[in-house]
């Protein structure tokens, strides 16, 4: 059964095609749109992923949707919108396809180690305050084939549970989710209430990774995220590190997770 948020998605905006749903809902922020404001295409012509990279969103395929949140928050909070996101994308297709989906931090949802789902979220600021927060998400849903070049580490839920997903009704459980979240969220600012739930689902928890710094490159074993969504890595001397995502990259030791 699908299940429907009660403020999130109001308005409801679609278009066949747009340049990027995240930048459609800036524009629109900037226009006053209220928050709950929900952006979804068809397809995208200049879809983006986390550090600059392109999110491949062909017409028909899958989700591409970006929610604008207005939040009274410092600035430093919003950053954690992604795991929410995350979180909630993960029990989304676990709940409508009954797929065991898996979190690879910091905004990767992976079925059988391979990425079905990816998050970007973006601030606009004005005098130091937040003006709006945009959380832009994409999902593979019906895709049956991928280029070569990424054959090895992408999947669609169709591949994965051998039926079609319906776009609607993935973006309404979606925000489902994500609106139970994140409600209790802004009473604390912190993560603290959703760390059990989310360690259950990281993929990598109590596993090595390995971690690609712009200034080094080390290994050490993940002990799941703090109450900021923070990693922690226990090195090999024993220390643990708090990896905040930035332009930080997470892999497994012998592939992508």
């Amino acid at each position: 059964m699908t299940k429907k948020a009660k403020w999130m998605g109001n308005p409801w905006n679609f278009r066949d095609e747009i340049d990027s749903t995240n930048d459609w809902a800036k524009r629109e922020a900037k226009e006053g749109a209220p928050s709950g404001s929900v952006y979804l295409a068809d397809s995208q012509t200049k879809g983006k992923g986390r550090v600059g990279r392109v999110w491949e969103n062909p017409k028909g395929s899958g989700l591409a949707m970006s929610l604008l949140l207005k939040p009274e928050m410092p600035p430093e909070k919003a950053p954690m919108m992604t795991l929410i996101m995350g979180l909630a994308a993960c029990m989304a297709i676990r709940h409508l396809t009954g797929l065991e989906a898996q979190i690879k931090w910091p905004n990767d949802v992976v079925i059988n180690r391979k990425k079905t789902t990816g998050i970007l979220t973006e601030m606009g600021m004005s005098d130091g305050k937040i003006e709006y927060v945009v959380v832009g998400i994409g999902i593979n849903l019906n895709m049956e084939e991928f280029p070569k070049e990424i054959q090895e580490i992408a999947t669609s839920l169709k591949l994965e549970c051998g039926k079609n997903v319906d776009r609607d009704q993935m973006a309404q459980t979606l925000l489902w989710f994500f609106e139970q979240y994140y409600e209790t969220f802004m009473e604390t600012f912190t993560l603290d209430f959703l760390k059990e739930t989310y360690h259950r689902v990281l993929i990598n928890k109590d596993h090595e990774v390995q971690i690609l710094e712009k200034t080094e490159t080390y290994t050490g074993i993940c002990r799941g995220i703090n109450e900021k969504g923070e990693l922690l890595v226990e090195k090999e001397d024993g220390t643990c590190a708090e990896i905040f995502a930035g332009e930080v990259s997470v892999r497994g030791l012998y592939g992508y997770v």
